[in-house]
């Protein structure tokens, strides 16, 4: 099989596991759940577009643990001292520096529409842009299978990792995956 690849790249994203945004310390995955890919599939083409994303490779330099200070809304007024004080707290992120992110397509078409185009990984402020330089590169299965980097791979194996719910589907339970790990090559 052929894809179309491009490349797309950033300072720093985040992609948020399944736990809570609000944990004290969160590291971010190191792979793409479904949903974010059927997010990222929608961003491009549409909300009833969520398949034409066939495979993805993530890579990143190391996780650095930054902190965020968090601000929810004024507590009422507390009877003993008269005041008012705000509820807020420091979160610690495993943010992910330097992210690659190779998206693989069927179609060539689908390729040059999505290089044309910004996306984020979860939050709004991890932008991610697309390399013009590496542009829409034809690639085929098994030189795909070699690039270094992280990818959750479909499996119907419930005794690999569980991928979440589908909130789109009432939640109905998602796909299970078993993480696809290739170093680089030294």
């Amino acid at each position: 099989m052929t894809y179309y690849v491009i490349k797309y790249s950033g300072p720093f994203g985040f992609i948020k596991p399944w736990t809570a945004v609000r944990d004290e310390l969160t590291y971010s995955q190191t792979f793409l759940s479904p949903s974010t890919v059927k997010g990222i599939s929608q961003k491009l083409f549409g909300l009833g577009e969520v398949n034409r994303i066939k495979r993805y490779r993530l890579q990143f330099d190391v996780i650095s643990e930054q902190q965020e200070q968090t601000w929810a809304p004024l507590r009422k007024v507390s009877k003993k001292a008269g005041v008012k004080s705000l509820n807020n707290g420091i979160l610690t992120r495993g943010v992910l520096l330097n992210p690659e992110l190779f998206l693989a397509f069927t179609s060539l078409e689908d390729a040059e529409n999505a290089i044309e185009q910004h996306l984020c990984l979860c939050r709004n402020e991890d932008v991610l842009l697309p390399n013009y330089e590496f542009g829409v590169e034809e690639i085929l299965e098994n030189d795909f299978n070699n690039l270094p980097g992280f990818e959750l791979l479909p499996s119907d194996d419930p005794n690999d990792i569980p991928a979440g719910r589908d909130r789109y589907e009432e939640g109905a339970p998602m796909t299970y995956g078993q993480l696809y790990i290739k170093e680089p090559a030294s």
